[in-house]
């Protein structure tokens, strides 16, 4: 990478932590994606139980196999031919999880996270129940306010991630967000995190990569 462009780029993810940090949040930077699993090894104990939410990021990082691999009780919302039912009592139980593991939509250099989520079993557990809430993101989701963070997620990720699963909203056609009342509509729950009452409850990972979308 040019190096004033380099050096523009730490200064955003300095101040994203810094900021994370005032709002009771704990930001961490990794260089590299091998270094992810030497983090998560000392932030998850053995034995413990981890919930995980939806995310492309997460499956592009290979953490749900690491979290299978490990000596943890891992709440699978992928294994093999499970039911709808079976997902929901997935949903209930990650409250009472020791960690939950998901991704942000956007990432404010003020140190908030931002989501868009369909049914809310996503961004429901990262503001109350589990003990920890580790989020893994990108750098391409770091953006300045929340103003940006809405702007990106409504005209960029969520029709992506609609396209990903499939949805027949207008979105998927479009490509962009016409703020539809669409029966498949995955933008239902708006919700920043600015800051929290226990401190470091949230840890956000920031990895030097594009990552998710």
């Amino acid at each position: 990478m040019e190096p004033n462009v380099s050096w523009y780029n730490e200064q955003s993810i300095k101040r994203t932590i810094d900021n994370l940090e005032k709002n009771n949040m704990k930001g961490y930077f990794i260089e590299h994606k091998d270094q992810l699993l030497e983090l998560l090894n000392q932030l998850v104990s053995n034995n413990s139980t981890i919930g995980v939410g939806d995310s492309v990021t997460l499956a592009q990082l290979g953490v749900l196999d690491y979290f299978r691999s490990r000596n943890v009780h891992l709440l699978d919302k992928y294994k093999p031919n499970i039911s709808t039912k079976e997902k929901q009592e997935i949903y209930i139980k990650n409250f009472s999880s020791d960690t939950f593991v998901s991704s942000t939509n956007a990432l404010t250099e003020n140190g908030e996270l931002f989501n868009i989520d369909g049914n809310g079993s996503r961004v429901a557990p990262m503001i109350y129940g589990p003990k920890q809430v580790i989020i893994i993101t990108g750098t391409n989701k770091i953006v300045r306010d929340i103003d940006e963070a809405i702007k990106r997620v409504r005209h960029y990720s969520a029709p992506i991630d609609a396209k990903r699963l499939g949805k027949n909203t207008p979105c998927t056609k479009l490509g962009y967000c016409v703020d539809c009342h669409h029966s498949e509509r995955i933008c239902n729950d708006f919700v920043a995190i600015t800051g929290q009452f226990i401190k470091d409850r949230i840890k956000v990972l920031i990895i030097n990569d594009t990552l998710g979308y």
